[in-house]
């Protein structure tokens, strides 16, 4: 699958679920698997401009996931970063691997 054809899966979640701090386990758990920029693996929540920003930082250093899991974060990411106001310069997830 080409990236250009990926979907992104991220909706934002309720007023109520969009945490700037940090998740406890409760937290994380309670979150809909498409609050994710990983939703397979329930990595890097995006429920907060914070969030998005640490995912776009860390997105290299999350383990054990295909490029296919990359390019679908890496749209969640873009996604939730419009809607959160982040920019984003990078154009792929390869941009992003250090």
């Amino acid at each position: 699958m080409s990236e250009s054809h990926v979907s992104p899966t991220w909706a934002p979640p309720p007023q109520d679920e969009q945490f700037s701090g940090d998740l406890d386990a409760a937290e994380r758990n309670e979150l809909p698997a498409s609050a994710y920029a990983f939703p397979a693996q329930r990595k890097e929540p995006l429920t907060s401009a914070s969030h998005v920003r640490n995912a776009l930082a860390r997105f290299d250093q999350v383990a054990d996931v295909s490029d296919a899991d990359r390019a679908l974060a890496f749209e969640n990411i873009r996604r939730a970063a419009a809607y959160y106001n982040v920019d984003v310069t990078e154009q792929s997830w390869h941009d992003l691997m250090h």
